[in-house]
């Protein structure tokens, strides 16, 4: 997969959060994308996953040279970030069930082992209002590694974890974070971006 950043800029009232990035993201590359809170890092994040609208320039997809159309880029793009909710009202295994109704998981990993890699088999029946923030996290984490992607994003990956479960997270990175983009956002914590072999410093396309 390439992603193709073509001059891309996002303005909020007349403040320029960023402008003129041009950044091409392929497979089966990770990079992370550095800066100080509020610098913009999460509003590109959400650029990349289309999720968000630019103010300018365009964003190209595409699979072995073929132009994906803007709907149906959700279907090979998932993402992890602190601002996005689960579903509180469902139970763990109802979550992770209707979750592969819409991104399929990757290596045929059924929705049960799915819950055992989150190593939450034990309180799968509860709703995810009952959870901690840092359990929320790692089910965020897991539902978005273990989708079948091409691109995967992760915002600030390690927030509301433990040292325990930052090991988890380093593991799942290592054992489901190969041949596919890896674009991380990060306030410069080792952990989250250790595997990058690419450096994106934000602060170079404000405007």
């Amino acid at each position: 997969m390439k992603v193709a950043l073509d001059n891309i800029g996002k303005r909020f009232n007349q403040e320029w959060i960023f402008r003129g990035v041009s950044l091409n993201f392929t497979t089966p590359n990770s990079y992370v994308i550095t800066g100080t809170n509020g610098s913009g890092k999460s509003t590109l994040l959400q650029a990349i996953s289309s999720a968000s609208h630019l103010s300018e320039g365009k964003i190209i997809y595409s699979i072995a040279n073929k132009e994906l159309s803007i709907e149906e880029i959700y279907k090979y793009v998932s993402i992890a970030a602190p601002y996005m909710e689960l579903i509180e009202e469902y139970r763990l295994e109802e979550l992770v069930y209707f979750h592969s109704h819409f991104k399929p998981y990757i290596k045929n990993i059924t929705p049960n082992e799915v819950i055992e890699i989150m190593q939450l088999e034990k309180v799968k029946k509860k709703y995810i209002k009952q959870y901690s923030s840092g359990m929320k996290q790692r089910i965020k984490l897991a539902l978005a590694i273990l989708s079948d992607t091409p691109l995967l994003l992760l915002d600030e990956p390690c927030s509301n974890l433990d040292k325990q479960a930052i090991e988890w997270y380093k593991n799942m990175i290592a054992q489901y974070g190969n041949n596919r983009i890896v674009i991380v956002c990060s306030n410069l914590i080792k952990d989250e971006y250790y595997f990058c072999n690419h450096s994106i410093e934000l602060s170079t396309y404000k405007k």
